[in-house]
């Protein structure tokens, strides 16, 4: 229990000082939670020994409200210190989490990682934030106030508070078997919750391509497994739990029976006072009440334990690394290639995906990949991005080794448009404008009608401030897209990667894309993911990518020449 109560403290890193501060208010309030017994104790001891007065009667009820208030006012300041400093710890830490993610390789999102960090966001963080920071305040009030209750035993009678600590230390011992039990449910019952959110997410997703091939009921299947696994997990751990439940139920009926019956046996033998009996009976049932309030956070407090080490899971994950702190600036000698792959070997696995992989495009030069599917082509552009470290080799930017340059910068140079596009649940000028937040209006829209995409635009209700949906699912495919070209045009980055975009769009939609590609590669390198070939038959270079490796290269003149396997692909698809 301790160790849980210290990893929760270890993860307020700059906060600590207030969590040290609410132990010194919770001490405060510990204290005057018990100081209103203690005042009855004491005017009923006045009363029976005839000693009390009109100043006493006064100065009691005066302390009695007094503590009151204090306890109040303490609770108060506890809270405040502890429980806003939960929330503030876990918005630092989201933002700390989405700089990780930021920084990790794109491998970790494609290997099932999805539903962890979906739950560490909507599950883990949200438990911890507002069910156990507020948690750390009340147990060390019930810790500091069950040892007033044990001091107040020995105070009544040695052999009392002898008992006393005897039935503390039974609590302790369930109570520690308790832990050992709950741990293993918690860690089994949040997995069972990360295996339903990704399943949940999967068939969400999916939903189209399950309805277009009748698949509801074996996927509702999976789902419904899923659901059936977390809901089985959840009642095992309160099945298992409840008979450690009742076990400190039990405990604190027959301590506190045990307490009752001593006390009456040593008045009866004249050990102890009639006031001290009467005392007894006020305390009696406060005596084993906070350490079972202790041990009754258990449940709270190990699922805790179970969501930090999902946390800290994501959070170990290896990053690439980012040391560099060159930039990168256009080449000024000719003779260095504005892109450069030098032997590069690349696998996602033990496998090698890319193999010894070379070659060079010079500024304001096109590059075509083809080949394929699966030969490795958007391997390549995506090496380039960083969005993976090559295994062996290295690829330069204007003759910089992108590892040698921060990520941010390397960024800056490139950009990208991909035929599957993402637009997030904003505004559509938001969505152009994140490409340089600095911006002015009047850039956003002049790039929107260099992307051919600024009549519909003005056509929507609130035309740039129409608010799209999440993934931009209130626009077609065709309007998608060129929001996303206008973006990269706004960027203006020097070096473009093209994952042809116009392969899935409709024939009203792909001249209006190709207009605005054109806008979009005016006077910039560009590498394109080629799969119409009639598009790259001016390129200044054709890669023919299969198996991982180079198998031709040259221009679409040189390659038909050659009669390979670029000059066949050319013949299949004018056919």
């Amino acid at each position: 229990m301790i160790k849980i109560l210290h990893r929760l403290i270890s993860i307020t890193g700059k906060y600590k000082g207030r969590i040290r501060a609410s132990y010194v208010t919770a001490f405060i309030k510990g204290i005057m939670m018990k100081v209103p017994l203690i005042l009855c104790f004491l005017t009923i001891s006045f009363f029976m020994n005839g000693t009390m007065d009109k100043s006493k009667c006064l100065y009691m009820g005066i302390a009695m409200v007094a503590s009151v208030i204090l306890e109040a006012v303490f609770e108060h300041i506890t809270n405040v210190l502890q429980s806003a400093t939960g929330y503030m710890v876990f918005a630092d830490m989201r933002l700390r989490l989405g700089d990780h993610l930021r920084k990790l390789p794109m491998g970790y999102f494609t290997e099932g990682n999805i539903g962890k960090i979906n739950s560490v966001l909507a599950t883990d963080m949200v438990f911890i934030e507002e069910n156990c920071m507020g948690v750390l305040s009340e147990l060390v009030t019930f810790m500091i106030s069950q040892g007033l209750m044990v001091v107040m035993m020995f105070v009544m009678d040695f052999r009392i508070g002898l008992l006393s600590l005897l039935v503390v230390a039974v609590f302790i011992i369930i109570g520690n078997l308790m832990l050992k039990n709950t741990l293993m449910h918690s860690v089994n019952k949040q997995e069972y919750s990360e295996a339903l959110t990704e399943e949940v997410l999967d068939f969400a997703e999916g939903i189209g391509i399950i309805k277009s091939y009748n698949m509801l009921g074996e996927k509702s299947k999976k789902l419904t497994d899923e659901f059936e696994k977390s809901c089985k997990e959840s009642i095992a751990f309160e099945k298992d739990y409840t008979p450690w439940s009742r076990a400190l139920n039990l405990t604190f009926g027959i301590g506190t029976s045990l307490v009752l019956a001593v006390s009456a046996y040593l008045y009866n033998s004249g050990s102890i006072t009639a006031e001290y009996m009467v005392g007894m009976a006020l305390f009696l049932f406060d005596v084993f009440v906070s350490i079972k309030a202790y041990y009754s956070q258990m449940a709270r407090l190990t699922v805790t334990s179970a969501s930090l080490d999902r946390i800290e899971e994501v959070f170990k994950a290896r990053e690439l690394e980012d040391r560099g702190n060159d930039s990168i600036a256009s080449a000024a000698n000719n003779d260095i290639p504005e892109i450069e792959y030098d032997n590069v070997t690349f696998g996602y696995t033990e496998k090698d995906v890319l193999k010894n992989v070379s070659f060079k495009v010079n500024k304001n030069e096109m590059l075509a990949l083809v080949g394929p599917s699966g030969g490795g082509k958007s391997t390549i552009a995506s090496l380039l991005a960083r969005f993976w470290d090559v295994r062996s080799g290295s690829i330069k930017i204007c003759g910089k080794n992108i590892k040698d340059v921060s990520i941010g910068n390397l960024m800056d140079r490139i950009s990208m448009v991909f035929q599957r596009v993402y637009l997030f649940q904003d505004t559509v000028y938001n969505n152009i404008a994140m490409a340089r937040p600095d911006a002015t209006r009047e850039e956003v829209e002049a790039a929107a009608k260099k992307a051919r995409c600024y009549d519909f635009i003005m056509q929507l209700p609130d035309g740039f401030d129409t608010v799209i949906g999440e993934g931009g699912a209130s626009l077609s495919g065709g309007e998608q897209q060129r929001i996303s070209i206008a973006r990269c045009i706004l960027k203006d980055a020097p070096i473009v990667i093209l994952d042809e975009a116009t392969a899935s769009v409709d024939a009203d939609n792909e001249r209006a894309i190709q207009e605005a590609i054109s806008e979009l590669c005016k006077d910039k390198t560009l590498m394109v993911i080629a799969h119409r070939l009639k598009t790259i038959k001016d390129a200044d270079k054709i890669l023919v990518i299969s198996d991982g490796r180079i198998k031709e290269e040259g221009n679409h003149t040189d390659l038909m020449e050659k009669n390979g396997t670029y000059a066949h692909m050319v013949k299949l698809q004018s056919a």
